[in-house]
């Protein structure tokens, strides 16, 4: 289970940055790609993490070396880092305002974003984003979304865009994907899920409820991909989320659109 922002302890820096948005910009050291692919080679560009903390709020977001090489790519990175902090902002403040003159004080908003590489191909670049926000309830919410940065077309696409639709990959995968998921709460939970249950939390979600990440053992073609259900989606929030990993198959690589079936390949 991913632990929300509220759980974390982050050292930031109230410093504003030159571009008058407020947050620190910290750029890392020059380091080497932290892809798992066989092939990765060092970049020059840096790891970059965005920061700032207020009594109101306090908000992260951070990308790789590897985006950072990309400028397209970086540019859409700092682009929703700054729309995720307005929103922290306006949030926060709106929480804030409407508290005034009263007894009590509002709790602090947070929110945060780190983008780590799944895999990294010679034309591809695969990212899982976590995400995780507070705004003063019970608890906070996580989850992860999925980026695929094309480097020829210079353009950056959902995971699951890079298949012909959600229910065609279900397909793809079959029982398997429903059968992974029940062994997972099984296991959880400490009993087995009933076939015939009536409660919305036994039941198989659509992939359109997913997040969907592309990896590669190679480095050289898409072989595996990851399945993320996020809290509420296939289980009570006290069940965390489910991350469920399969390989690449034939089955799956039909599913592929035309123009990224090159890219994939069975997973041996």
């Amino acid at each position: 289970m991913r632990a929300p922002l509220f759980l974390i302890s982050l050292a930031l820096s109230s410093a504003a940055c030159s571009d008058g948005t407020g947050y620190a910009e910290r750029a890392g050291v020059e380091t080497e790609p932290t892809s798992p692919t066989a092939n990765a080679t060092p970049v020059a560009a840096k790891a970059q993490e965005l920061e700032e903390e207020t009594d109101r709020y306090l908000f992260a977001y951070g990308w790789p070396a590897e985006a950072s090489a990309e400028p397209g790519l970086a540019k859409i990175m700092k682009t929703k880092a700054d729309a995720l902090r307005a929103r922290l902002v306006a949030d926060a403040d709106e929480d804030w305002d409407a508290a005034q003159g009263a007894e009590y004080t509002p709790r602090q908003h947070s929110a945060s974003m780190e983008w780590k590489v799944v895999a990294d191909l010679p034309r591809y670049l695969s990212l899982s984003g976590e995400m995780a926000s507070y705004s003063g309830g019970a608890h906070g919410m996580y989850g992860v979304q999925s980026l695929v940065w094309d480097r020829e077309e210079e353009q950056a696409v959902d995971g699951i865009a890079l298949f012909n639709s959600p229910v065609a990959l279900e397909q793809a995968l079959g029982q398997r994907l429903c059968d992974t998921l029940n062994a997972e709460r099984s296991e959880r939970r400490g009993f087995a899920v009933e076939p015939d249950s009536d409660n919305m939390f036994d039941k198989c979600p659509g992939l359109d409820e997913a997040t969907v990440l592309v990896g590669s053992s190679t480095g050289k073609s898409f072989d595996r991909l990851a399945v993320y259900f996020g809290p509420y989606v296939a289980g009570a929030y006290a069940e965390g989320a489910y991350e469920l990993d399969f390989p690449v198959t034939a089955s799956v690589i039909d599913a592929v659109k035309p123009a990224y079936a090159g890219a994939f390949s069975v997973k041996r």
